[in-house]
């Protein structure tokens, strides 16, 4: 079983928005779970994942926080289910596997392996 920190991809919380602006001095927050390497990676593909769904671009939003998601009871050993979607050569496939670990991080990291 790997420890906390030496798992491959961490799951982090993103919440930004776009600048306030005259017209909107109080624009929406929006709140996005990412999974990345880092915190610059999970920031990177916050911004990615906004543009193409809302028309807010790095340049004209701010970040507000990027924090770090941890297991609530990382000693208890729990069941995780994960959907995933990948592309084949024949086109885009979607599958369900589920795993036993301790921390929803190392459930992913063992799908990875």
């Amino acid at each position: 079983m790997p420890q906390e920190g030496a798992f491959k991809f961490h799951q982090y919380q993103v919440v930004g928005r776009h600048l306030p602006s005259e017209q909107d001095p109080t624009p929406t927050v929006y709140r996005m779970k990412v999974w990345a390497k880092d915190a610059v990676r999970a920031k990177s593909k916050f911004w990615y994942f906004l543009r193409k769904l809302r028309r807010v671009k790095k340049a004209n939003g701010q970040i507000i926080a990027a924090n770090e998601i941890f297991e609530r009871k990382p000693t208890t050993v729990k069941n995780f289910g994960i959907w995933v979607r990948y592309q084949s050569r024949t086109g885009y496939h979607n599958m369900y596997k589920e795993y036993r670990d301790t921390t929803l991080n190392g459930a992913v990291d063992q799908m990875y392996s």
